[in-house]
């Protein structure tokens, strides 16, 4: 089972594909500077170093594209087909008190995430984003 961990913050995005068979880390990697100049992202193929690709990101939604694209690069990915991740995980930095352990993400969840949104301005509406590109 491959899952990957995703962390939408307010300009980056990090991320983990994890083999959970074995809890290796397969590739790891972070998008920074989402809708600023010299925007870019930093990917990892675990034993084999990294690569930085300089691109103007203007928006999460884009990063995360980013993200699942190298994943299944043929030099730099760790899969060859986005079917090979089985799960997708998901930091969220505000759930009130509604949620304080890991959950699935349902419509209401979603719901309940983007209802706490002020209490998380800057992180929860990324965090939604993330979900939804997912």
């Amino acid at each position: 089972m491959k899952i990957l961990v995703i962390n939408s913050g307010s300009s980056s995005v990090k991320y983990q594909l994890i083999d959970m068979e074995n809890e290796n880390v397969l590739a790891k990697g972070v998008v920074q500077r989402i809708g600023i100049k010299n925007s870019f992202l930093e990917h990892e193929k675990v034993g084999n170093g990294e690569i930085r690709i300089d691109r103007e990101i203007p928006d999460h939604g884009t990063g995360i594209r980013m993200v699942i694209d190298i994943l299944q690069d043929k030099e730099y990915g760790v899969i060859s087909n986005i079917d090979e991740i089985d799960a997708v995980g998901h930091r969220v930095l505000h759930g009130g008190e509604k949620f304080t352990e890991s959950i699935l993400i349902d419509d209401q969840v979603e719901q309940a995430i983007e209802d706490y949104c002020e209490l998380g301005p800057l992180h929860n509406p990324h965090n939604l984003t993330g979900i939804r590109v997912c």
